[in-house]
């Protein structure tokens, strides 16, 4: 039986149709995803759902009620609850807290009876099988921890749908397997779920039924046992594209780069590596194991308590990112949002942002004329969709700013590029193109370091992975004939040797 049936919807902005004619029906009980590119309207659609938006044409019909203009009031108490990526969790309050405080309220409570908040979140742990400390600061806990929480707070207001917004961005494989767990969990209790994904391995793994948006519109929908990687993908880009394979570089010479012993007293220790030029290198493990921590040290974010590094040969040190940077090294950080951008300015301002010198007249004044003719470039070269370079970073889709990210690193001309997380939000036209230009900068002789533990992206673009845990390399290993299955296995035997 169907709980949430959209006929005809269509929502457009400043002219712009973000949403055309869409049909979607969500059965009780059912796992359907919403799968499509970032800018496909997913977004846009989620928001109509949870009554944020009103939709321009078309009708929605809740459990045999049609609404036309349909409120978020109404939505919550029909049972929508939407999780979105952030989780919308208070990070100063407990565990309770968050879970409790909004079902109290919409009971009307004035006043706060402690002893009901924390009955109601315990309630509520129990129904998905959690175990969790209830005066624990939410923002203490991981992103896996975080999202339980808001899920707990749905099923307090009586969720009959849950909307998951891009739910395994930040998980492990260990933490998705979990979260799967629980979502199989509240399907046998009748709950429906729409998964809101790019991610295919994922979506074939968890998801009944699929519907497929593109350019905001409907392009197919039916059963996953319907579907295999390549009709996906097909429907979700409007192209064909085919896994390919980095194709090893001799290495022979001098590093281009060489760590010796470096280590942060308490982060990481005893690193110590090679990168060649032409390389794609990766360097791998669990959050937690030190990658991002090393990732920001190699480029002078953090300062280095022990070890030496060489760049062609030559000591440097970095005591900061400038000189990171004069050494030739680029750094596109893992949240390019609070990292990577600055995301009220335009995207013009955030490709000169690293190399404001090369864009100054004699005068040391910004060249307006410099500034556009190389953002320009960079736009062409990466193929960023943007109307113009001087709209506002904030208003490009996930894959076009990581792109701008890289524009703005790749205009210093470095030597090495670290990616940490590259294509983490990114969807899978997007992902294919940064991966295809990461290896054009290699063939040119850039060395290239990865930070990932994306397995299927380490094993196609990277000829050698470190993998790393408590903050040491504890392995080193070619990417030559390596699968899936055995990095898989390396990782979770990792896991499994924390826990013990």
């Amino acid at each position: 039986m169907a709980f949430i049936t959209l006929t005809g919807i269509s929502k457009s902005f400043a002219g712009v149709r973000a949403l055309q004619n869409v049909d979607m029906v969500i059965n009780k009980g059912e796992i359907r995803c919403l799968a499509g590119e970032n800018g496909g309207g997913k977004s846009t659609l989620i928001k109509v759902i949870s009554g944020f938006y009103t939709p321009d044409e078309g009708q929605i019909e809740i459990n045999g009620k049609l609404y036309k203009k349909l409120t978020p009031q109404q939505a919550i108490k029909e049972g929508i609850q939407i999780i979105y990526q952030d989780f919308s969790v208070f990070p100063n309050l407990t565990v309770a807290e968050n879970i409790a405080l909004n079902h109290e309220r919409l009971l009307g409570k004035w006043l706060v009876n402690w002893k009901s908040i924390r009955e109601n979140a315990q309630r509520a742990l129990d129904m998905i099988g959690v175990q969790m400390d209830l005066d624990a600061l939410v923002g203490s806990l991981s992103v896996a921890d975080k999202q339980l929480v808001a899920i707990c707070r749905a099923l307090l207001q009586d969720a009959k749908l849950l909307v998951m917004d891009e739910p395994t961005t930040a998980l492990t494989r260990k933490e998705v397997d979990a979260l799967f767990a629980v979502t199989r969990d509240l399907q046998a209790k009748g709950i429906s779920i729409l998964f809101v994904s790019h991610k295919l391995e994922e979506v074939f793994e968890i998801a009944e039924e699929l519907t497929i948006l593109r350019n905001g519109a409907k392009v197919i929908e039916g059963p996953m046992k319907e579907f295999d990687r390549a009709k996906f993908i097909y429907h979700m880009t409007g192209r064909t594209i085919e896994p390919t394979q980095f194709e090893s570089p001799v290495t022979s010479g001098e590093p281009l780069m060489k760590v010796e012993n470096i280590g942060i007293t308490d982060l990481f220790d005893d690193i110590s590596f090679e990168l060649y030029a032409g390389e794609v290198m990766a360097i791998t493990g669990l959050l937690g194991s030190g990658r991002s921590e090393l990732a920001r040290a190699l480029f002078g974010l953090d300062k280095l308590t022990s070890g030496r590094i060489f760049i062609e040969g030559k000591q440097i040190t970095l005591g900061n990112v400038k000189d990171a940077i004069e050494s030739g090294i680029a750094y596109v950080p893992e949240d390019r949002l609070t990292e990577g951008l600055f995301l009220p300015h335009s995207i013009d301002n955030n490709v000169i942002s690293a190399t404001i010198d090369g864009v100054l007249n004699k005068q040391r004044m910004l060249s307006a004329k410099k500034t556009k003719t190389l953002s320009s470039s960079w736009i062409e070269e990466l193929k960023i969709v943007t109307p113009s370079g001087n709209m506002p970073a904030q208003t490009l889709s996930g894959g076009n700013q990581q792109r701008v990210v890289l524009a703005k690193w790749l205009s210093s001309h470095p030597k090495i590029l670290i990616l940490n997380g590259p294509t983490v939000g990114v969807d899978i036209g997007s992902k294919t193109d940064i991966h295809s230009y990461t290896r054009e900068l290699a063939k040119k002789g850039m060395g290239v370091i990865i930070i990932s533990d994306d397995i299927p992206e380490v094993l196609e673009n990277c000829n050698r992975v470190l993998l790393m845990k408590k903050g040491q390399i504890i392995e080193k290993m070619s990417c030559e004939g390596l699968t899936e299955e055995a990095l898989s296995r390396k990782l979770t035997d990792v896991v499994e040797e924390v826990a013990r």
